[in-house]
């Protein structure tokens, strides 16, 4: 399924987060999407949680190894150095604390950094799988999400009101009108997306942001 042009541009924007050596997660949704925005050789270890380390690009299904797939179902290429594992393994990882980065999706995301993204009452959930883990171990804790719901209800809230995931985790939200860090006094916005107002982007906001002084980077 294309991406539209804010979403492809959240992506992108996310992208950028990966700095050259990290070991990075990328979580289920939005954040596999990320591997397509990077340079060939770029210098990373991307991990996928059921059992993969060197991710390189997704592929069609008429190029894919059908056997080859990351957490979120897409067929993914190999690297030079690709590795293959269990998932006692692709866990020992996560929770000795290897990971620099993952980048999570979300239901919602509180102001004080907890993050709600695996269980909404009501609708069928496979369980809490690793994002608990993910969000628990990581160095650093990055969300991508669209800034509202398909009903138009804002994400980023005062107070999760969807069971937590992990506790005060989240340090910084790309969304697709603009990227969020999570300070000690809440929501700081950090760059708009093009096309996206302040007054937009307050409506959209389920809590007080931080507008920076002077002219704000856009992405």
């Amino acid at each position: 399924m294309a991406l539209s042009d804010a979403r492809s541009r959240m992506v992108a924007r996310a992208a950028r987060e990966i700095a050259p050596g990290m070991v990075v997660n990328l979580g289920i949704g939005l954040p596999t999407k990320v591997v397509n925005y990077l340079p060939a050789d770029f210098p990373v270890c991307l991990h996928s949680e059921n059992g993969l380390t060197g991710i390189g690009p997704t592929l069609p299904h008429d190029k894919a190894d059908r056997n080859l797939i990351d957490a979120g179902g897409a067929y993914v290429s190999t690297i030079p150095g690709s590795a293959f594992f269990d998932s006692a393994v692709s866990f020992a990882l996560v929770r000795s604390g290897r990971l620099d980065l993952t980048l999570l999706g979300a239901f919602e995301i509180a102001q004080n950094g907890d993050l709600a993204n695996w269980k909404i009452p009501g609708k069928f959930s496979p369980g809490a799988g690793g994002a608990i883990e993910l969000a628990q171990k990581a160095r650093r804790v990055v969300v991508m999400t669209t800034h509202c719901d398909r009903k138009g209800n804002p994400k980023l809230l005062e107070a999760c009101t969807l069971p937590l995931t992990a506790k005060g985790r989240v340090a910084r939200i790309y969304s697709d009108m603009a990227v969020v860090d999570v300070t000690p006094e809440g929501f700081a916005l950090v760059e708009l997306a093009e096309g996206v107002s302040l007054p937009e982007l307050r409506e959209a906001t389920g809590a007080p942001i931080a507008i920076p002084a002077g002219d704000i980077p856009t992405f």
